[in-house]
């Protein structure tokens, strides 16, 4: 009889061999599942602001003249942009988002709240900046948890150019 030099691995082997590929998966799906949360944790973060910038439609247009800042917080008097619409004497924005005392910001209001959001393209922008800091995390779980070292680049790129972006725009 010819051996064919194939031996048989013991059972205690095998056992380890599967429960370290057992460990394996378990690491890279509880990797992806924090990259996931991170993620969803971002969106959800920025959609707050970033819903009423984006979709306008039926909500009130108008524009902010800051007259006061604080820490993170300007107020300002509020003319809206169609006749008929109602003046307030105070709403609060994000100071992030103006230049200061005396800046003119187009603004949308919203709804049954005195909280007014940027519009236009570094409105929409400065909404998506936790996105941004989300993909930025994100990547480094992708490249260095799970080994997807071009998706982790792609990600740390995307939310990168999403934060530059956002900072040329609210400079300009």
């Amino acid at each position: 009889m010819a051996s064919t030099g194939v031996t048989k691995r013991s059972r205690t082997r095998r056992a380890g061999e599967s429960a370290y590929g057992f460990l394996l998966l378990a690491k890279n799906v509880a990797m992806a599942l924090v990259a996931l949360l991170i993620l969803v944790a971002g969106v959800w973060s920025s959609w707050g602001d970033a819903k009423p910038s984006m979709l306008t439609k039926g909500l009130e247009r108008g524009t902010v003249t800051v007259s006061d800042c604080g820490d993170e917080w300007c107020t300002g008097s509020f003319t809206p942009a169609r006749e008929g619409g109602k003046s307030r004497g105070r709403v609060r924005i994000d100071e992030a988002v103006t230049n200061g005392t005396g800046d003119r910001v187009p603004v949308v209001l919203k709804p049954g709240t005195d909280h007014a959001v940027r519009t236009g393209a570094a409105g929409i922008l400065h909404a998506w900046v936790p996105f941004g800091g989300s993909l930025l995390l994100t990547s480094l779980i992708v490249a260095g948890g799970l080994g997807l070292r071009r998706t982790g680049w792609a990600m740390g790129l995307l939310g990168a150019a999403l934060l530059g972006a956002s900072f040329a725009t609210l400079t300009l």
